[in-house]
């Protein structure tokens, strides 16, 4: 028996003892060899079964060894992005639209029964044009505030900006955050990348969000909405976000 701290010790090529000068490492551990020769002879094999193996994309939190650990109910603030009548029947009607909503209105049935603080976000639009406070501005009936819901008024897509959201969310005295609503691209995005900014952990729920169809700036077709939406939520959950289906929020 030899004193080398590899997990093997003899050679796997020529059944010898390992030899101090010829270990190597291999899914993190230790392993040895009986010379250089059979060292390089291993290194070469795995390169090569590397190599032809797929490739499976990781996020920075998996590459990091972060836990997914997805928001609660109970420690957190569900924070409603913009349901607005504009994304149903105003210009920019998105994709999925009715399927999302429907979501929310579950969402937030589930929220309030649990005694989960909730707070609404609205876009601020003008007469005649986006988000029109006499027509599209007004809040989707799926997600009509209750008594003691907040709503918050925004100018711009991260809902943070020029708004007291901080300040609300901290009162409560919750360390998490859910969000839901839309745009995913825009200002569910925007929020959430804020969010981890300021130090709140955020769980976004895919299916209560949607997005649309975006002209590619290059000069190609246009990316469809489903492209959009999946990659704003893969942008997310890279680093600042877990991102979540209805069903596993607890």
């Amino acid at each position: 028996m030899t004193d080398i701290s590899s997990i093997n010790q003899t050679c796997p090529w020529s059944g010898k003892p390992v030899s101090p000068d010829s270990l190597t490492t291999y899914a993190d551990e230790i392993v040895g060899f009986c010379n250089p020769g059979c060292r390089d002879k291993f290194a070469t094999a795995v390169a090569h079964f590397e190599a032809a193996r797929p490739r499976v994309a990781r996020s920075l939190l998996q590459i990091g060894g972060a836990v997914r650990v997805v928001a609660t109910y109970a420690d957190s603030v569900l924070v409603v992005i913009d349901a607005q009548e504009e994304y149903r029947s105003g210009i920019l009607r998105l994709d999925g639209i009715d399927a999302a909503a429907a979501a929310l209105a579950v969402l937030l049935e589930r929220a309030r029964q649990a005694g989960t603080p909730v707070i609404h976000i609205v876009q601020r639009g003008r007469p005649g044009g986006l988000f029109d406070p006499g027509s599209t501005g007004a809040i989707l009936p799926e997600a009509t505030p209750v008594a003691g819901e907040a709503v918050v008024e925004k100018p711009l897509p991260n809902s943070f900006a020029g708004t007291d959201l901080q300040v609300r969310l901290q009162a409560t005295g919750r360390t998490t955050l859910l969000l839901a609503g839309f745009m995913t691209h825009m200002c569910v995005s925007a929020t959430a990348r804020a969010a981890l900014d300021l130090g709140w952990r955020t769980t976004v729920i895919a299916d209560t969000t949607a997005t649309r169809a975006l002209p590619d700036p290059l000069g190609g077709a246009d990316i469809p909405a489903e492209s959009v939406h999946r990659t704003a939520l893969a942008e997310l959950a890279d680093r600042y976000a877990v991102v979540a289906r209805l069903d596993e929020i607890r």
